[in-house]
């Protein structure tokens, strides 16, 4: 295992001290599991970004889409339990 050092300013580490008391575990602890889950929100962002980035080359590739009004309504029914047919993908107006 590796070894970081890290720079706090004296507020900062009292307010982690406090959080981590707070939290019922060390300050070393706060701070690894702040760390990780800023680095699993970093990822899950990334991969965010990679599926709409694909998603809208697919949309510009076809020209085709569905009107966000239609699909809100289909979703809405969806959500509600009722069988619906999805709506259909068309040429976007320009």
């Amino acid at each position: 295992m590796a070894t970081t050092t890290i720079r706090l300013s004296e507020e900062l580490k009292a307010r982690v001290a406090v959080a981590a008391e707070r939290s019922g575990t060390t300050a070393h602890g706060f701070i690894i599991e702040a760390i990780v889950e800023k680095a699993e929100h970093d990822e899950a962002q990334s991969r965010f970004d990679t599926v709409a980035e694909e998603r809208y080359a697919r949309i510009v590739a076809s020209g085709k889409s569905i009107p966000w009004e239609e699909m809100r309504g289909y979703l809405q029914d969806r959500l509600a339990g009722k069988k619906v047919k999805r709506p259909a993908a068309r040429k976007l107006a320009r």
